[in-house]
């Protein structure tokens, strides 16, 4: 076996330096660094196993994730609600139902900046049967107060973004 020692390989003309011939393997021994901070390593068949990986998971919406697994991204629509569903969860919508009389959805007792949760008026009932946001110790708006939605059909989506403002308003 032959030994090479250099310091640097640079192409002879362009930016291409090519080692090896089709099929060859490049062993970096165990201890040593591949320093890969100015550029990219292709690997032949497109895939390193997760055992070799640093991180074995990505947070996507700050939920962890396996390489190699799924994940739901958007927003999850429970069945319609017509009563307080024992606390609101980030990343749901709601689809309120006041018909039989008006309630309050609970927002959760912490929340992330970032955390959305949207409400839905599924019967067009608000204006008659309000529902009521109860903010649970977070301010909404601002405000240290609930929220009513008293707009026949209104939909909209709270997201949260720190302990002065709480949960605001996405749209309008």
């Amino acid at each position: 076996m032959s030994e090479v020692k250099v310091n640097k390989v640079s192409p002879r003309s362009g930016t291409t330096v090519t080692l090896g011939d089709s099929g060859d393997t490049f062993s970096v021994p165990t201890g040593a660094t591949l320093d890969t901070s100015s550029g990219t390593i292709t690997v032949a068949d497109g895939s390193i196993a997760n055992a070799k990986l640093a991180n074995s998971a990505i947070t996507l919406n700050g939920t962890s994730v396996s390489l190699g697994g799924s994940a739901s991204i958007g927003t999850t629509w429970p069945a319609v609600i017509t009563a307080d569903p024992a606390n609101a969860v980030a990343g749901n919508g709601y689809f309120c139902n006041t018909t039989a009389g008006a309630f309050t959805v609970t927002l959760p007792t912490s929340a992330t900046r970032g955390d959305e949760i949207s409400f839905i008026d599924y019967a067009g009932t608000f204006d008659t049967n309000n529902l009521t946001i109860g903010r649970n110790g977070h301010n909404i708006q601002g405000d240290a107060s609930d929220l009513t939605v008293s707009t026949e059909r209104a939909g909209f989506t709270l997201v949260y973004v720190d302990s002065t403002q709480g949960w605001l308003l996405k749209d309008k």
